[in-house]
């Protein structure tokens, strides 16, 4: 399939990025630096940051604030996909989705398991889309950020924007 956004689409693209961590500060973030920079790089605006706690009400409540501003078409949210006990971002993230894109997870998990082996299907990296808006959510560490930004969000951004009429 060719990777043609809808006739209407930006090609710079409004995002909001979520660092979901107990522990990051601004200094200390560096994947949500690194998101930052590789769309700045690719010519996409970042008009939202946050860093919030590893709570899934929080988590839900960044989504539905951000869910309503006209300036943010795509949310990528980083940390918290994994299975430990404080890992939630992928239950609360999952609870939203009105149409998941099992391919993402799918991808992220065999292109990381070339690169990191078995442990990779620990990964609970998904994206979907939730009341106009694109969401990726994806391992919090910069490898895998840098992976999922330049294998598949960057590549495609525009084109699901475009899908979801957000053009």
């Amino acid at each position: 399939m060719a990777n043609h956004p809808h006739p209407d689409t930006p090609t710079t693209i409004n995002c909001a990025v979520i660092t979901v961590s107990d522990t990051r500060t601004i200094e200390s973030d560096k994947s949500g630096q690194l998101i930052h920079q590789l769309l700045e790089g690719a010519n996409h605006t970042v008009t939202a940051y946050a860093i919030i706690k590893d709570e899934p009400t929080l988590i839900q409540t960044e989504i539905e604030k951000l869910k309503e501003r006209t300036d943010v078409d795509v949310i990528i949210l980083n940390g918290g996909t994994g299975i430990a006990p404080r890992d939630t971002t992928y239950d609360a993230v999952e609870k939203l989705l009105e149409k998941i894109l099992p391919g993402f997870g799918e991808i992220f998990r065999y292109l990381s398991y070339q690169e990191i082996g078995s442990r990779a299907i620990a990964s609970r990296a998904t994206a979907g889309t939730y009341q106009g808006k694109v969401i990726f959510s994806v391992p919090g560490s910069s490898n895998a950020v840098r992976l999922a930004m330049e294998k598949l969000i960057l590549p495609e951004i525009v084109h699901l924007v475009g899908q979801i009429g957000n053009g």
